[in-house]
């Protein structure tokens, strides 16, 4: 029996989800017009809260959406975290934060926002414990276009995932577990849910911000924990020749955490001794709030 999802509006109330929520012409629905954002609820608790709602504040301001009033998105998830708890005691979940600008035919009736908690996809414990293998696909686009084109919003974190997830069906398809995405250039970009790292030695490296990507909370969480113990981080452009020369290369991101690349483009990364180092790493960042 699938476990039932929560629902919590910015007012506090709990909602049943098996009741229709969103009216037909909500533009969340009609065009994807709006923004989210997905965290993680670990041992009772909400993870990287503030560094979520800082993303979400940044991507609503580039669509143009009124800004999130934190205290009410705040509360919203403190109560979704209070239920989910009270009916799943230890279980990891999802938590999500949706942000549309409304009802089409209302325009002055102002945005839709809402919280859902569910459970974690039985596909992200594999990810974690055996890892993924990954193929490389154009994006479509130079790593100058967010400059040249900021309507295109890169770099915000919209509900717009149709691409990501034509993606996500053609690598499985093919049969792939994930996508690394590559510019025009052929740089490395970013998964479609993901961010790209690659340990080699004690050096964490991402690409920049810059090439027209989604800014990660995962990964700035990780690379702050990393260097206060020591590591070396970095943002580089990164190429495939690079992915295939590191240590390992993973995908991480708010709900799987840190998932190995085992082989990309059907080559089989070579077993890191570092593997188990790094995931840890990952483990203790996302709990420092």
């Amino acid at each position: 029996m699938a476990v039932a999802q929560i629902l919590v509006t910015l007012d506090g109330t709990v909602h049943d989800p098996d009741v229709p929520f969103l009216h037909a012409d909500d533009l969340a629905a009609l065009r994807g017009d709006g923004v989210f954002e997905t965290l993680l609820i670990r041992s009772g608790r909400t993870r990287r809260v503030a560094s979520h709602l800082d993303r979400l504040e940044r991507s609503a301001a580039m669509m143009e959406l009124p800004a999130p009033d934190r205290e009410q998105w705040g509360g919203a998830i403190e109560v979704a975290e209070k239920q989910w708890n009270s009916e799943h005691p230890d279980a990891e979940a999802w938590l999500r934060l949706v942000y549309s600008r409304g009802r089409e035919s209302a325009p002055d009736g102002g945005p839709t926002a809402y919280v859902m908690a569910g459970p974690v996809a039985d596909r992200v414990a594999r990810a974690r414990s055996e890892g993924i293998s990954v193929v490389t696909l154009d994006r479509g686009f130079s790593t100058d276009l967010a400059d040249r084109a900021p309507w295109q919003l890169l770099g915000a974190k919209t509900l717009s995932y149709a691409t990501n997830m034509a993606a996500l069906r053609y690598a499985a398809t093919n049969g792939f577990d994930d996508v690394i995405y590559l510019s025009s250039e052929g740089s490395v970009l970013e998964g479609p849910r993901s961010t790209v790292v690659t340990v080699t030695g004690t050096t964490l490296t991402t690409p920049p911000p810059e090439a027209g990507i989604l800014p990660g909370t995962t990964q700035r969480a990780v690379f702050e924990t990393a260097a206060s113990e020591g590591w070396t981080t970095r943002t580089d452009v990164l190429r495939r020749a690079d992915l295939i020369a590191a240590d390992s290369v993973w995908l991480i991101s708010s709900v799987a955490l840190a998932a190995r690349v085992t082989s990309l483009n059907r080559y089989v990364m070579p077993v890191s001794p570092n593997r188990h180092d790094f995931a840890d790493l990952v483990d203790r960042a996302i709990c420092v709030d």
